[in-house]
């Protein structure tokens, strides 16, 4: 639908189905998320690829999230947020049934190359769907962001839960890796029938008629790069190490490394349903200071944890952590940046992306180096022993237990990002204080201000009529 059609009915607007729909939608993403954690390894081995190879490939889904969420925020005031969304369902699927036939499909390419593209369509599906709904969540819900972007955002954590759960069940039943990425298909068409059915209103700068020149100019506005900057390091200190829990942690904490993605996902989906109380007592920037301390220390328990007991300890920090790192970002981009509109969401939104897809592979990398570094001398860490460890049981044990000696390395690498979140959220939190607190800015009074004043300078520009003069 075009956004001039959207326009037309407002009346028609049903804030609660279209919530409900943008929660479907996030649900479907993070099952993807999870689901795809759970058969990291399962890839790796079933086309001979190390653990670089395949973060390669998982991490091309965030490169294309990272277009599509920065192009589709802009596309949002144009196509209209129900097209963007229907076309994400419909990539959603496609990108789902390239994976899951990826090995049918390599007389086309290579396997990591068939890999790649179904990942990489998927990806552009996920952005498109945060593309719409960060947007259409601030304009349902204008007087409460941070509270509602919270509650949406709790649906990831929500996803994952219900993905991690079924990944789990899967592994213990040993189901394939195509029928665990093939799940995805029914919540998929689920919300791609929902966006069929309902209308869709137009985008808070829209609405408020912000020119679309204010927009681009709060892009280089110097506080909304530096958040910019932070959103980088808050993504990679969340999402990159959770797409390798089952991979690394699970040989070193004693249990699956699935079950901490679980148990962190629940405490998230728990805590986002407070993020408003909590916001108001700290302000939204003091919440995410005190979420980049906790999670630096959260990844720098797991690290070093080695048994079930301390891994929850430390999981249970890092989860309070990066509970509310996401949606807070995107919260007060909109509340103090709102002129900048989907276009300001879906640049925070592609830079968080751009860092995971760099954080996942940088992951791998890291993870292949130590591996290497703890195998017997003469031992190279190649596709070919990848495939062995699968055949060989000895092979197996090997390599397993230099991937279990490497893992701590690996977390510390991004515990260190929080260093400097910590510093920057500081003298944010310090120069908002400083200045009587933190504020929002009210686009509907400031646009009505300016409306205001721009008639009364129309009026008095005007000629007064001859009677006045005489």
């Amino acid at each position: 639908m075009a956004a001039s059609e959207e326009v037309s009915a407002p009346q028609t607007y049903q804030r609660m189905q279209l919530f409900v729909l943008s929660c479907v939608a996030l649900t479907t993403a993070a099952m993807v998320f999870s689901l795809r954690a759970n058969v990291m390894q399962d890839l790796g081995e079933a086309f001979h690829l190390t653990a670089e190879a395949v973060g390669v490939a998982v991490g091309l889904s965030f490169l294309g999230f990272t277009i599509s969420v920065v192009v589709g925020g802009p596309l949002c005031d144009t196509v209209g947020m129900r097209g963007l969304l229907g076309i994400a369902a419909v990539l959603h699927i496609i990108g789902m049934l390239i994976v899951v036939f990826a090995a049918s499909l390599t007389f086309l390419a290579s396997a990591a190359a068939v890999l790649s593209i179904g990942m990489l369509a998927v990806g552009i599906a996920h952005g498109l769907v945060e593309a719409v709904i960060n947007p259409l969540c601030a304009t349902l819900y204008p007087d409460e962001k941070t509270h509602k972007l919270n509650v949406l955002h709790a649906w990831w954590p929500g996803g994952m839960i219900i993905g991690g759960l079924l990944g789990f069940w899967f592994t213990r039943h040993q189901v394939t890796w195509e029928i665990q990425l093939g799940i995805i298909l029914i919540p998929a068409v689920i919300y791609g029938l929902l966006v069929a059915v309902t209308k869709f209103p137009p985008t808070e700068r829209v609405e408020h008629g912000v020119p679309t020149a204010d927009m681009w100019r709060e892009a280089i506005r110097p506080l909304f790069i530096v958040w910019f900057v932070c959103m980088f390091f808050t993504a990679a200190m969340e999402l990159g190490p959770m797409q390798w829990v089952e991979a690394t942690l699970g040989k070193t904490v004693g249990f699956p490394g699935i079950i901490i993605l679980v148990y962190v996902s629940g405490l998230m989906f728990i805590l986002r349903h407070f993020a408003g109380p909590l916001a108001h007592k700290l302000s939204p920037v003091g919440l995410m200071w005190c979420s980049a301390l906790l999670a630096g220390l959260g990844l720098l328990g797991l690290s070093a944890a080695k048994s079930p007991v301390p891994a929850l300890m430390a999981a249970t920090v890092f989860g309070f952590g990066v509970c509310y790192m996401w949606p807070t970002m995107l919260a007060v981009t909109s509340e103090r940046f709102p002129r900048g509109g989907a276009l300001l969401l879906g640049l925070m939104g592609g830079a968080g992306n751009l860092s995971v897809f760099t954080t996942v592979w940088v992951i791998g990398r890291i993870y292949d180096v130590y591996t290497q570094k703890f195998l017997p001398l003469g031992e190279r860490l190649t596709g070919d022993l990848v495939a062995r460890a699968g055949t060989e049981p000895l092979v197996g044990q090997m390599l397993d237990a230099a991937r279990a000696q490497a893992v701590p390395s690996t977390f510390r690498f991004v515990a260190a990002l929080g260093i400097f979140l910590i510093v920057v959220f500081g003298v944010i939190w310090l120069r908002d204080r400083a200045a009587g607190g933190y504020k929002v800015v009210d686009l509907a009074a400031e646009m009505g201000t300016k409306e205001d004043a721009a008639e009364a300078e129309a009026e008095e520009s005007q000629p007064a009529d001859e009677s006045s003069e005489e």
